[in-house]
């Protein structure tokens, strides 16, 4: 009788999440060479490929796509059940704190992870723009938080870097207007820059929403009267990526950055760290 290892199959997803052995390393803060024997000891056991290798970036075979859900599912049971066998141990919350604009997809696939971890554990999750984040994380408010930033600071770590896309309406034309109507939350990170584009392009604009308010924004974008900047894959359902043909200027990228906060339970932020790392590495 042959038997699945949990551990190759742990390897095998990470790899097939992020796409190469050096990333899913990383993630598993394993070297390379130790998750690679492990996707060769899977194979071997198997008798099958389960990656192609023949692209710079590694994809899956027909036969490791089918292993793949399997591969979930196990790794979840196998989770669920040692969270639950040893959730007297882990009690309390950790409190994270998220840019608005990247909670979905990837923090509520997270926030359901991390229960069936720690069943007895919570995330407080508190969501706001970067600048109050930061604010709050050095006041000691936060246990860790997220960020966007063209950079990173001390002690940070960067999970991935995504462009920032102009975003309007499906199909709209708020886009080719001028001088170009702009809608944004007076705290967004991504204005002020967004506006110099602009400038150094020779665009003329307009602001016709200054608030607090993502849903404002969100609403007036929709309605084809205005065009906001948002990451690419972070747009609300409501809302498409520009694809504007030279006609806008590019915006570069923003990175994602993780922050961890001293103390606390620390091989629960450790395993909530590998989470919110495996999210985003899959996006």
């Amino acid at each position: 009788m042959r038997n699945l290892d949990t551990t190759t199959l742990r390897s095998f997803v990470a790899v097939a999440d992020t796409g190469g052995v050096t990333r899913a390393a990383g993630m598993l803060h394993l070297t390379q060479s130790a998750v690679s024997m492990q996707i060769k000891r899977l194979e071997d056991m198997l008798g099958l490929s389960l990656f192609d290798r023949s692209n710079r970036r590694v994809t899956l075979t027909a036969s490791g796509e089918q292993l793949l859900g399997y591969a979930r599912r196990m790794l979840e049971l196998n989770d669920e059940a040692v969270g639950r066998l040893t959730e007297d141990v882990f009690e309390g919350a950790v409190t994270l704190g998220v840019p608005v604009d990247i909670v979905y997809p990837v923090i509520p696939k997270i926030m359901q992870q991390f229960h069936t971890a720690f069943p007895r554990m919570q995330i407080q999750l508190i969501s706001s723009f970067t600048a109050r984040l930061q604010d709050g994380f050095a006041k000691g408010e936060l246990d860790m938080m997220l960020t966007t930033e063209s950079g990173v600071g001390a002690g940070g770590e960067t999970l991935t870097e995504v462009p920032l896309r102009w975003i309007g309406a499906p199909g709209g034309n708020a886009w080719r207007q001028r001088p170009l109507r702009l809608a944004y939350c007076r705290s967004c990170a991504f204005r002020k820059g967004d506006q110099a584009r602009l400038e150094a392009m020779g665009l003329d604009w307009e602001m016709v929403v200054d608030t607090e308010s993502d849903r404002t924004v969100e609403a007036t974008v929709s309605a084809d009267l205005a065009v906001t900047s948002m990451l690419e894959g972070h747009a609300p359902p409501y809302l498409e990526e520009i694809e504007p043909g030279g006609a806008l200027p590019e915006l570069g990228t923003q990175k994602i950055n993780m922050y961890c906060a001293p103390g606390g339970e620390r091989e629960v932020m450790a395993d909530l760290a590998g989470m919110l790392r495996q999210g985003f590495a899959a996006l």
